[in-house]
């Protein structure tokens, strides 16, 4: 299938036209073909897709945790959350939900709020990579999960073992006692800091060691609403945002906010950022960081992952509710009907409010979700409507 939107607003704020072609993106203000469906945006915003750099996505739809306080360091918390598997009814019984199913709810969160790709800091469980999951979630990524639950062996084995071409993530510095602090010099002394490395959170890293990552071409996966709640305080990142250093995350429901608008709200308001460098955050710089040559951008032969937000919306402004369109690969996923049928070739579509308005989701999608024994809180499913014209 071939389409053309026209009369869309580029983050630049010039309107033009953009040309799919299958999965990919065809060209850029050209007059769409004779054969091509054509979708009028009418002045909307068209972005890429966003990435959300950081996601545990089987833990989205377990009840959220208190917080009665804040934490020196993350094992702390990790200690806690373990407890409550133990003496919360509530908490167990959403462990006890079968774990592809709650995969599939961190999807879901993911694509309502405009993601396209995200990068799970788990195993690549075989569900993640199946045709029907929600979104896209990276594939070539080495990983630990940190210093103090896997030990230096396997952090720095985990390490060499990571193709160069790849991202190595690993949480480190989470934290705000002498052990966080440390854990940067550990990581360096182990040969763990190189152009691929990707630390996610880094509150205990100081001025120096920041450059030095930088220095070492390596990058930060900044989650700040996790950061305040757990710690009420979060990585100083303005140094790093200015060498394109910086990539934003959203952790996980457990700790952190709603979706990736809330995050990025929170970003806005931290650290003062302008909507093109809150849009990095979550475009470009994110796809670099992740070594995803093939999306974040609009560009002829990239991805056809596409966002579009009503005309002038600044992304620390938007929500999930005023979503219009999510594209993946070129294949309509969610958004307002005026969009998605015209978008879609041949597809179901089902009915739904999103946070009390309506909306359209794939009726693949809408099919699991029906079958789940969990739901994604503020959705509702009405009724299926058909195939699209």
């Amino acid at each position: 299938m071939s389409l053309t939107f026209i009369n869309a607003q580029f983050c630049d704020g010039r309107i033009g036209s953009l040309r799919v072609r299958g999965a990919r993106i065809a060209a850029l203000d050209v007059d769409p073909e004779p054969a091509d469906e054509v979708v009028d945006l009418e002045g909307d915003r068209l972005l890429p897709g966003l990435i959300n750099a950081h996601d545990h996505l089987q833990l989205n739809s377990l009840p959220e945790h208190g917080t009665p306080r804040f934490y020196q360091h993350a094992r702390d918390w990790v200690a806690e959350v373990d407890a409550r598997r133990r003496t919360d009814p509530l908490f167990e019984a959403g462990v006890s939900v079968a774990r592809d199913e709650r995969l599939f709810l961190g999807g879901l969160k993911n694509l309502l709020s405009g993601v396209t790709t995200v990068a799970h800091h788990d195993p690549l469980f075989p569900s993640l990579t199946q045709a029907g999951y929600p979104i896209s979630v990276v594939r070539d990524y080495g990983w630990s999960h940190s210093l103090y639950i896997d030990g230096e062996h396997a952090v720095a084995e985990s390490y060499r073992a990571t193709p160069a071409a790849w991202p190595w993530i690993v949480h480190a510095a989470e934290g705000q006692d002498a052990q966080a602090t440390a854990e940067f010099e550990r990581l360096d002394a182990l040969g763990c800091v190189g152009p691929n490395t990707v630390l996610i959170h880094g509150i205990a890293l100081d001025q120096a060691q920041r450059a030095r990552l930088t220095a070492a071409g390596g990058a930060l996966v900044w989650c700040p609403s996790s950061n305040m709640r757990l710690f009420g305080k979060t990585a100083q990142v303005t140094d790093l945002v200015s060498k394109r250093r910086v990539a934003l995350g959203t952790d996980s429901r457990l700790s952190g906010a709603r979706d990736l608008f809330d995050e990025l709200r929170l970003a806005a308001t931290l650290v003062g950022l302008d909507d093109d460098t809150l849009a990095g955050l979550v475009t470009d710089v994110s796809a670099t960081i992740l070594r995803l040559p093939d999306r974040g951008a609009l560009r002829p032969g990239l991805r056809a992952d596409l966002l579009v937000l009503p005309a002038k919306t600044r992304l620390r402004d938007a929500t999930r509710s005023n979503v219009r369109l999510v594209m993946i690969e070129g294949t309509a996923r969610y958004g307002d009907a005026q969009y998605v049928i015209s978008a879609s070739a041949s597809a179901e579509w089902t009915r739904v409010a999103v946070d009390g308005v309506p909306k359209m989701l794939d009726g693949n999608l809408s099919k699991r979700l029906a079958c789940a024994s969990m739901s994604e809180p503020g959705l509702e499913m009405t009724r299926l409507t058909g195939r699209a014209a």
